[in-house]
């Protein structure tokens, strides 16, 4: 059950990078819900072929799977451009593809630190850069392209075993800033979306791995509960949509209020 009329994205693409599984699987689902236009892009094609399936399944839309690393420019610019071929531009960019592990600095290897860092900001800055154009040509028609990058809240306060990811969605959250001063006289948003705890992914199953952690990572939520992937997809059809078309450069925080109340989550308190 959504709160937003069903055609709210009619007539607008959106791509959407980490679309194969977790949430930004569940931001795509949402979107093509909505009247979308998706293409979605991780690395594995098998995890990407059995999401377009569901989603497909569930909304009677053909939905675009093209695996791709977005660490590497050449094939972020294949994607691009084969979304482009089959919808005909692409208006709406979700930035979503993302490594994590937990490991203390001490333990975490110099290419453990760089891989997340290339995944997450460089990565980031490739699928922005290669769709600028795109999104260009769109706002030049209705003025409300828009970039979501999915961010995190663990970079606002320090939380252990995190450096790598910390340091990697705090470039994200900067990086988005100065693209919304840039690209917004051309009609281009520029957000973020951070989640906190979010049932049902792979970061939590990481994070919480046992029901003792999961119960203690709770406690540290004031609405006492985990969020869930249909409420993050919700934030970003809002940031999307024509009803906030005066919101950029925001950090859209969607946790429950955590990182106002703890310094941890579960079991990674020192």
């Amino acid at each position: 059950m959504s709160i937003f009329r069903d055609d709210i994205l009619a007539g607008k693409t959106a791509l959407i990078t980490g679309g194969g599984t977790g949430i930004c699987k569940g931001i795509a689902l949402r979107f093509a819900a909505h009247g979308a236009n998706v293409a979605i892009t991780s690395r594995k094609q098998q995890n990407l072929d059995t999401a377009a399936d569901e989603i497909g399944f569930a909304t009677n839309k053909k939905i675009l799977a093209i695996a791709a690393d977005v660490r590497k420019p050449e094939e972020v610019e294949n994607v691009v451009a084969k979304t482009v071929e089959t919808f005909g531009g692409i208006d709406i960019l979700v930035s979503g593809a993302a490594g994590n592990f937990p490991v203390p600095i001490s333990q975490l290897s110099y290419n453990g630190f760089r891989t997340v860092v290339d995944i997450d900001l460089q990565g980031t800055f490739n699928v922005s850069k290669a769709c600028f154009p795109h999104l260009l040509a769109a706002a030049e028609k209705h003025r409300n392209a828009n970039v979501i990058c999915i961010s995190a809240t663990l970079q606002y306060t320090g939380i252990p075993f995190q450096s790598h990811v910390s340091a990697a969605k705090a470039g994200i959250d900067a990086f988005m800033r100065t693209m919304a001063t840039e690209w917004g006289p051309m009609g281009i948003r520029a957000n973020c979306v951070a989640p906190g705890p979010i049932g049902d992914t792979e970061g939590m199953r990481r994070l919480a791995p046992t029901p003792e952690l999961t119960e203690r990572a709770m406690k540290h939520v004031p609405l006492k509960r985990f969020g869930t992937i249909e409420e993050i997809a919700d934030a970003c059809l809002f940031l999307v949509s024509d009803a906030a078309r005066y919101t950029t450069g925001t950090i859209h925080v969607v946790d429950g209020g955590q990182w106002l109340f703890s310094p941890g989550v579960g079991g990674f308190e020192l």
